[in-house]
Parts: C-alpha cells; structure tokens; sequence
C-alpha cells in the first residue's frame, strides 16, 4: 500500500510540474445507490505538499457511513489546496498561515485527518490534512459527484426529485450539507480509520484531464494556481471557467 503511495506520489511530481499527460482517462461510474467497492487511502498519500495531495484526491471517494444507514457518497471533482507556514511565500488565505491555534490544531496534527470549520455562521467547510505530522497543509474539498445515497442527499439539501446532479455537492457549503458534515461531529476526524463514520476511499477510477485555475471565494492570495477539477464534469463549481489544462 505504502509503496503504491510512493508511485502515485512520484507520478503527482510530474503532474506538478507541468508535465500532464495529453490524453487521460476517467472511468466514469454511473449515480446509483449502492456504494462501489473501494478501499480506505494509506497515511502516506496524504503525507506531501497540498497541491500534490489536491491532484490526486480527484476522482477518488468521499463517505459518510453511520451505523443503521446506507451510505452517502461522492466522488471528488475539485479541490483547492491550502500551505502551510514553513512554505515561502507563505499563503494568507490558509487559516494556518499564523501558527497554530485551537481552532486549526487539527491542521498542524497527522495528515488524513478532517478539518471543519464554518462560514457565515451557517454553512461548514470540509479539508482534509497534509503534510507529516507539526507541518500544516490542507486540501479544501470543493465539490462531488453523487454515487451513493441520493436520496438522503436530497433530503439533506432540501432538494426536489428531479434536480441535477449538480445542485447536490457542487460547491463546498453545498458538499457539507449533501453529507451533512458538522465541525462539532466531524472535526478531527481520521478519514483513514475503518471504524471512522467519514472516509476517503479509492476505488481504482482514475482521473481524465485535470484543469488548474486560481482558487475562488477568498480575498488573499487569490492569483494562485491551486485549485484542481475534472475538465467537463458537471459538478464542478464555481463561475470561473477552468483554467489551463
């Protein structure tokens, strides 16, 4: 498993340089209601810079799994990555950014771990942690592809039967609704322990051409170019149309 890391890792150094392949594939998984099989991510996936880290969580799945319920589940189609204070320039927008705090403690613990913070005083965001152990990093979630419980998505969002997809996870506040993602229940959490309610999992599928534009919604550090999505999925959010491939 660890040794897989070290692969994909390796791949994602290429990735990050620039050095995209010219054609890839995605293995498009139909919505359905069932969750498709998959296993949990090992620890050293999440052990190296957030924009690495951000590239390869896309196309992988999100779920929330509490006992006596089906599943809910997405998978990732965007992501904005988030650095950490040793990184030069350091990154106002990354609530890291002043050292450690109690409110981003989780940030600067081991990676794979859940940080929930809230916005506006109403809605929550979902990141994941990066980077080895006292060196904070994070990867914003941004949106998801429904696969696994609709129909409790949709009754968490307040939805209709016959909206799209994307009204469902399109969007960060939206993706923490659709999963019903709380900073009280779920900041903290290990993603990578079998017995965690919340989970990221890889089910084999591999990511088509990945798009990078600058990220969006924030006022600091707006110009750089971390945030990652899957060219032409419709679950993507944001106004801005995708940048360079």
């Amino acid at each position: 498993m660890e040794q897989n890391a070290e692969v994909e890792a390796g791949r994602l150094e290429n990735l990050a340089a620039g050095q995209l392949p010219a054609r890839c594939r995605f293995i498009i998984v139909p919505t359905a209601t069932t969750l498709p099989p998959g296993h949990l991510l090992p620890r050293t996936f999440f052990e190296f810079p957030p924009e690495r880290v951000a590239r390869l969580l896309l196309g992988k799945i999100l779920v929330q799994r509490i006992k006596g319920r089906k599943p809910i589940a997405g998978r990732i189609v965007e992501a904005e990555a988030y650095l950490g204070p040793h990184r030069q320039p350091p990154d106002p927008a990354a609530h890291s950014h002043r050292g450690p705090t109690p409110r981003n403690q989780v940030l600067f613990g081991a990676a794979g771990h859940a940080y929930v913070y809230s916005i506006y005083g109403r809605y929550f965001c979902m990141n994941v942690s990066c980077e080895p152990e006292g060196r904070a990093g994070c990867v914003l979630l941004r949106a998801l592809e429904p696969l696994a419980g609709i129909d409790q998505m949709a009754r968490n969002r307040n939805l209709g039967p016959t909206a799209a997809a994307r009204e469902f996870a399109s969007g960060p506040g939206r993706l923490c609704q659709a999963l019903a993602i709380e900073r009280t229940t779920h900041n903290g959490l290990d993603l990578l322990d079998p017995s965690s309610t919340l989970q990221l999992l890889d089910d084999g599928a591999r990511p088509g051409r990945i798009v990078v534009t600058p990220r969006i919604g924030i006022r600091h550090a707006a110009d750089l170019p971390l945030r990652f999505a899957l060219a032409g999925n419709a679950c993507v959010s944001g106004p801005k149309s995708m940048g360079r491939a």
